[in-house]
């Protein structure tokens, strides 16, 4: 007799069984051998629970060590014992036997037994039993003799868990798994499935499986398949949908079935994101259900493989197998879609409402985008940070459309072909220009309230420092060759600073200490046509801190305007440079604006006015004086000030926002 290496064979079944998947192949022998036997009415099988006699864990449950599993089958004849010690047998092929399933128990459990009653050729009762070997016999320590008993049947014991073999602690817990694996047996309408009863080994508990079904209802479609192309040239699958009433943390489902045994299972919500959670039938918080969507096809049991814990074929096509698992489970996504229908379709518009909601409120330069989007992947129940993610890379979509229209129409032929398409591209790219407009002025919107933030009085009723106020406008310490276009704020002063080509900020132009802090533009507006770069006006701002008052006496040292005026003169006179270390294009009639932010207390404001003889605003919240021999035109303006003027010119453009 040919020897058999079984530790190989258990070491070679690949990990995609589960603990699970040992217990149902024993359950599925003892519903086919009660099949074989026709005992129509009275065939059951017992599933005993074996516990340890190790401490209780949770809920006062010893953990599960095993499972005693006891059928009133045909049992194990001659012929059943010569097949369950053939490797690959194929007795039971046509049922979808793969001869393989012992091996899978072995890699799972450490004590593998087996007593039997059988009737023999001449009509007696016999017991048969034996341990399944894990060196080179199958069948070890076999003993056969007359029967006690007065009916045949099988008891399996698999004892003693191995690896990461685990069971859930609760028996109801246990019992709906199982309903899951074997529903296919459960719901036959051609078949009529024994009682399967689930029991702790003291008998202090039953759960009769078959009796779930009062939480598992099977949605009416009619018979629902799909075809899909193969070699056959048609292979043709057909779904049954339930819903699972109290699911706990059961999720909805996709289970492909192979010979009525489920062998793989994935989530719906890979295919369609509204899958995600539990659904309320009619909105009724005490009806909430999951969604299990059973598939079944002859490329299924073909394609099983040995140990049936999955499919020899892969999630994309491949040339032995010509449909992929990709191909199969998203038309069943869609079928479990419709089988919910309405459920289904509030969920979505729920989802549309939140999503627009979201836009309306936090995110109105999207609202084009979200038009023109199927939210169709986005999760349901999206986190503000997923849904703008989301809608972002809608957008990139969009935009990469619109330049490929463009071409299209350029390089495609006359514009009198196309005109139905220029109207369309121009339209679509004006819907996205205006997004990117709405978005920069909630961005305004964003900054001016940190603006405010930043000069109120913090907890222990002082302010923030200069730098923070001063990073709000433009960064400290950088100027126009470290930091970019969009890095400043300078609009929140004066709306002609967003067109400067030179910035320094707090660092001396030329590598002179200008002893202030300060932000200096050299301007070269946008709308600016003369030839002479001289003529551009020279910006200069300097900050103090809100609720500075150590800079209000006549010392030239803190005195913000005296400390412009000779800033400004040394520009002129040539002591600074660019950050490329290139001269300043100045002359000495080379405009020149400073701005100086404060918080003017009332000494100050009466040196502006009596010492250099500045002229209040209408507001009285700023002062202004043209100083004529150094070209300098200085506006003194107050933090206050320069918010409300900034909120001011905004104002309109809030209030289109919906917000102002």
């Amino acid at each position: 007799m040919s020897k058999i290496n079984i530790g190989r064979a258990v070491q070679n079944i690949l990990p995609r069984t589960n603990s699970y998947t040992p217990l149902v192949e024993v359950i599925v022998n003892a519903i086919e051998s009660i099949e074989e036997i026709s005992r129509e009415n009275n065939g059951k099988v017992e599933i005993l629970v074996l516990r340890s006699d190790h401490a209780k864990i949770e809920g006062g449950l010893h953990t599960v060590e095993g499972f005693e599993i006891r059928d009133n089958g045909i049992g194990f004849s001659n012929d059943h014992r010569e097949s369950f010690d053939t490797l690959y047998t194929d007795q039971k092929i046509e049922k979808g036997g793969r001869g393989f399933g012992r091996f899978v128990c072995l890699k799972h459990f450490d004590d593998f037994q087996i007593e039997s009653v059988y009737e023999s050729d001449e009509g007696r009762l016999m017991s048969r039993t034996f341990s399944v070997g894990r060196r080179h016999e199958i069948i070890e320590d076999e003993k056969v003799g007359s029967a006690r008993s007065t009916d045949t049947g099988t008891t399996v014991r698999l004892f003693g868990p191995r690896g990461r073999t685990y069971f859930d602690l609760r028996l109801s817990t246990i019992a709906k798994v199982l309903v899951q694996r074997l529903l296919p047996f459960l719901v036959e309408e051609e078949f009529a499935c024994p009682e399967i009863a689930l029991s702790e080994e003291d008998g202090s508990e039953t759960i009769i499986l078959n009796r779930y079904l009062r939480f598992i209802e099977e949605i009416d479609q009619g018979r629902c398949s799909f075809d899909l192309p193969s070699i056959s040239p048609q292979e043709e699958f057909y779904v049954r949908t339930f819903k699972i009433y109290e699911p706990r943390d059961l999720t909805s489902q996709i289970s492909l079935v192979a010979h009525r045994r489920e062998v793989s299972e994935t989530p719906l919500k890979r295919y369609i994101p509204e899958f995600e959670d539990a659904f309320y039938e009619d909105n009724d918080k005490e009806r909430k259900y999951v969604v299990r969507a059973y598939v079944f096809g002859d490329y299924l049991d073909c394609h099983v493989s040995v140990e049936r814990g999955g499919f020899r074929f892969g999630t994309d096509p491949e040339s032995h197998a010509p449909i992929g698992k990709k191909d199969i489970e998203s038309n069943v996504a869609e079928i479990a879609r419709d089988a919910i229908g309405g459920d289904f379709l509030d969920r979505r518009i729920k989802k549309r409402e939140h999503v627009q909601q979201h836009v309306n409120t936090e995110a109105p330069w999207l609202k084009s985008v979200l038009g023109q989007s199927d939210l169709a992947e986005l999760r349901w129940n999206a986190s503000p940070d997923e849904i703008e993610r989301f809608l972002h890379a809608e957008k990139l979509a969009q935009e990469h459309d619109i330049r490929k229209g463009i071409d299209e129409v350029m390089f495609g032929g006359s514009l009198d072909t196309v005109e139905a398409d220029v109207t369309e591209i121009v339209r679509r790219a004006s819907e996205k220009s205006k997004d990117d407009l709405v978005r920069y002025i909630a961005f305004r919107r964003s900054i001016l309230e940190l603006f405010e933030k930043s000069f109120e009085r913090g907890e222990h009723e002082k302010y923030l420092t200069e730098e923070v106020v001063h990073n709000i406008i433009f960064p400290w310490s950088r100027d126009s060759e470290s930091s970019s276009f969009d890095d400043h704020n300078l609009w929140i002063i004066d709306e002609r600073q967003n067109f400067s080509n030179h910035l320094s900020s707090d660092k001396p132009l030329g590598g002179g200490s200008l002893g202030q802090s300060g932000l200096s533009v050299y301007d070269n507006r946008v709308l600016f046509r003369g030839e002479e770069a001289e003529a551009n006006p020279i910006t200069i701002f300097a900050f103090k801190c809100p609720g500075d008052e150590n800079f209000v006496r006549n010392d030239h040292h803190d005195n913000p305007v005296e400390q412009m005026i000779r800033y400004a003169r040394d520009i002129r006179n040539g002591k600074c440079k660019t950050p490329n270390g290139r001269p300043i294009q100045v002359t000495q009639n080379t405009p020149a604006h400073g701005y100086i932010v404060c918080d003017p207390t009332r000494e100050f404001e009466n040196w502006l006015l009596e010492s250099r003889s500045f002229t209040p605003t209408p507001d009285g919240l700023g002062w202004f004086q043209w100083i004529s021999d150094n070209k300098l035109y200085i506006e003194v303006l107050s933090w206050e000030k320069v918010l409300r003027d900034a909120e001011m010119r905004n104002r309109v453009f809030f209030k289109r926002l919906g917000s102002g």
